[in-house]
């Protein structure tokens, strides 16, 4: 059986990977890979590989990131960067944890 506490940080984690993608974009525009890296390093969990498209993917469809190219050693990366829609997001979710805390 799953501890209530494992359930915790696996719905607050993973299944809200937006608001880490959108953490991360906050400091430095990134490829995909080196976003799951990022996360790794600053949160202590790796998604996915699939899972962590699915929600860039999402969120460039809804205007909260936008995408461009760059040239990294001769080689076209894709990167993401988030837009003003993504930061008003992106505090609004903040704020709603800050919220939660504060009640707790």
């Amino acid at each position: 059986m799953t501890s209530p506490v494992d359930r915790l940080k696996e719905k607050t984690t993973k299944e809200n990977l937006w608001i880490y993608i959108l953490s991360i974009l906050e400091e430095n525009d990134a490829y995909g890979y080196e976003l799951r890296a990022s996360i790794a390093k600053k949160f202590g969990f790796k998604p996915g590989n699939v899972t962590a498209y699915r929600v860039l993917y999402s969120l460039k469809r809804n205007s909260f990131v936008e995408t461009f190219e760059k040239k990294v050693n001769g080689r076209k990366r894709k990167y993401y960067r988030i837009t003003k829609k993504g930061k008003e997001e992106l505090k609004q979710g903040k704020d709603f944890l800050g919220e939660i805390k504060a009640l707790l």
